[in-house]
């Protein structure tokens, strides 16, 4: 966006850096944050940055990727609705049959020019902001998030689908019901934020309560062929090197195929040996017979796991849930890890 510095502040360039949220395994006291605790829905989606300048849009990743033409929709909606010198953060959503289906959002980024208009077409998506970094070419960043959230409020006064303001409220009690309520709409729990908190890109310092069973593990290796895998060898980064983590359980046909088309060979060296003892990939097994791996660049994928995590590695199977393509392998962590 060569047009960008005379709307914005030099450290407002794009790509932009987020503000992120570091996992926490219940509900914390009122007083965990700086200022009166807020409470939003945590959206299935993926983070965007909505950039307007010189008359432009353009919607960035919190990975720093222009996704602006997987999104045509959104890009047409802040044209009309958010004036130029703004920078507002938020989520993609895309609802279908009254859920949030992070399926049909991972259909756009694997889309070729021609399938991707019709799959815009076919299940539209939509921008949930929850914050502004800049408003007219000032720099939000360093206010408070109860006068960041004022200036967002203003300028969704005029929004409409499918451009929407995420609720907020610091009634923890209705935050309760909405960790219960809206988990069957494909919500994934709650992000929690001080009213007196800055706006520090780059920096966990939020919080978020999620189901505790959702983790996020890298997907480093699979059993079985790439483009037919049967299990996932999960790691995480600890002490500085991705580590085998554990291993899901067998993949349905679906969700073989659902993998599968995330899945590159290596480029460069890999971590991890090309064959290793069956204890490695399930620390609980007794088990040490050799496992063949198929290597794989490291992608991120969402699974189910129970409490059963031992700070070194899963003492159950995961369940696969989705592939988390937006996210880098370096942005995980273990599980609850707050550091």
């Amino acid at each position: 966006m060569p047009d960008a510095v005379e709307d914005f502040p030099p450290g407002l360039l794009p790509p932009v850096q987020v503000a992120l949220a570091k996992a926490v395994k219940v509900l914390p006291a009122q007083d965990a944050l700086p200022g009166t605790m807020c409470f939003e829905p945590k959206w299935d989606g993926y983070r965007l940055c909505v950039l307007r300048a010189s008359g432009r849009t353009s919607l960035w990743s919190r990975q720093g990727k222009d996704l602006t033409r997987y999104f045509p929709e959104l890009s047409a909606a802040a044209d009309a609705m958010i004036p130029s010198g703004c920078i507002v953060d938020g989520e993609a959503v895309v609802w279908s049959e009254g859920r949030l289906d992070f399926e049909a959002l991972q259909q756009r980024l694997s889309a070729g020019k021609n399938r991707l208009a019709s799959v815009a077409r076919e299940l539209p998506a939509s921008f949930v902001a929850f914050d502004v970094l800049c408003v007219a070419g000032h720099d939000a960043r360093g206010l408070p998030f109860r006068d960041r959230r004022a200036l967002l409020e203003e300028l969704a006064t005029v929004w409409s689908a499918p451009l929407s303001l995420s609720p907020l409220t610091m009634d923890r009690e209705l935050a309760l019901r909405w960790f219960e309520d809206l988990a069957e709409a494909g919500l994934e729990g709650l992000i929690l934020k001080g009213e007196a908190q800055p706006y520090l890109g780059g920096k966990r310092i939020w919080l978020k309560y999620k189901r505790v069973h959702e983790t996020d593990v890298v997907c480093g290796a699979v059993i079985g062929p790439i483009d037919r895998p049967t299990e996932i060898v999960a790691g995480l980064p600890i002490d500085g090197e991705l580590r085998i983590v554990g291993r899901s359980s067998v993949l349905s046909s679906a969700d073989s195929r659902s993998l599968a088309r995330w899945l590159k060979p290596p480029v460069g060296s890999h971590p991890w040996p090309e064959v290793v003892k069956g204890s490695t990939i399930d620390r609980f097994n007794r088990d040490a017979s050799p496992v063949a791996l198929t290597l794989v660049e490291p992608v991120v994928v969402e699974v189910l796991a129970d409490s059963s995590w031992s700070g070194r590695s899963f003492r159950h199977s995961l369940r696969f849930l989705k592939v988390r393509p937006e996210l880098h392998p370096e942005e995980v962590s273990a599980p609850f890890d707050t550091a």
